[in-house]
């Protein structure tokens, strides 16, 4: 996985494919999932779906590209441009039907750096409710926190603070991985995407920020003081995930257990534990690197069964 900040870093995405394909070898079909198209960086995700494959035509010009969209069904480059809301934020839907094959009733929990995805599956069919993002987070099926990126006042109002409670700075201070980093849920090799600072990813920077989330710094505040806005800021993502994942079994109370993976396989393993579920991580059978990109390993398992769209 090679982390990318595509509304700061666009053009750089062509040539990152290009380099991808060099050491991984020739393949004369590549199957294709895509998130970036919520970036800032497009006005609608028609433009970003237009874009991310514009990249990869450039990138792989020799190669058949294969689009998966929402319906679970490929697609070719121009089919995908002609319906981009189909071929847009597809990735969850490529792991929960490889997932489906092995595991046919139980709920896919993926923790990414970004988003959390929640996807019932039942008789070995995926049976979502939302095919859209906005469908997606109305159904719970999409709960907008991840591993990394969350800032931690979307997570929090107010925090311990001196025997007391606080309200937080809401100043784009800390993020979540700032606390995860503080109470060693996280290392720095685990932080893909840049601080809210630009500063390190080290438990001690972690702090600097923490103590900033309510206006302080370090000389103001303990390891006690920052020990318990970390913790009420991962309980509040926790709860989030839990309340998602309580949704989504209120359609399916059969479904009893969890497949958890991704980046923040850890962490969703607590909270699908406290949504009362029986947790399997997939980094158990697909290793570290298969479960933190899921989405890519299933779409290339998915396509090497699929014929080629002509």
């Amino acid at each position: 996985m090679v982390p990318l900040p595509l509304a700061h870093e666009a053009s750089a995405l062509a040539p990152a494919i290009r380099r991808l394909a060099l050491e991984i070898g020739p393949a004369p079909v590549h199957g294709v999932t895509m998130t970036g198209e919520l970036s800032q960086r497009f006005r609608t995700k028609a433009d970003g779906v237009d874009f991310i494959l514009g990249a990869l035509e450039e990138a792989l010009p020799e190669a058949t590209l294969q689009v998966l969209g929402t319906d679970g069904q490929f697609m070719d480059p121009a089919s995908a441009r002609r319906s981009p809301l189909l071929a847009a934020a597809s990735n969850w839907v490529a792991t929960a039907m490889m997932l489906a094959q092995d595991w046919p009733d139980v709920i896919m929990i993926d923790m990414g750096s970004t988003t959390t995805d929640i996807l019932p599956i039942s008789g070995g069919s995926v049976v979502a409710l939302g095919r859209t993002d906005p469908d997606r987070l109305a159904s719970g099926e999409l709960v907008y926190t991840g591993l990394l990126r969350t800032r931690a006042e979307a997570l929090v109002r107010e925090v311990p603070w001196k025997g007391g409670r606080i309200a937080v700075a809401p100043d784009d201070f800390a993020l979540v991985a700032d606390a995860h980093l503080w109470q060693g849920m996280i290392t720095a090799e685990d932080c893909t995407q840049p601080m809210a600072d630009g500063g390190p990813a080290t438990r001690e920077a972690a702090g600097d920020r923490l103590a900033r989330l309510v206006c302080a710094d370090r000389t103001m505040a303990t390891e006690e003081d920052i020990g318990l806005i970390a913790d009420a800021i991962v309980e509040a993502q926790l709860g989030c995930i839990v309340q998602g994942v309580e949704q989504v079994r209120a359609r399916s109370p059969q479904l009893t257990k969890a497949i958890v993976l991704g980046q923040g396989e850890r962490v969703a393993s607590v909270a699908a534990r406290r949504a009362g579920l029986e947790v399997v991580p997939l980094s158990a059978s697909w290793g570290h690197d298969g479960s933190v990109a899921a989405p890519s390993v299933a779409v290339a398992r998915l396509v090497a069964n699929h014929a080629p769209c002509t």
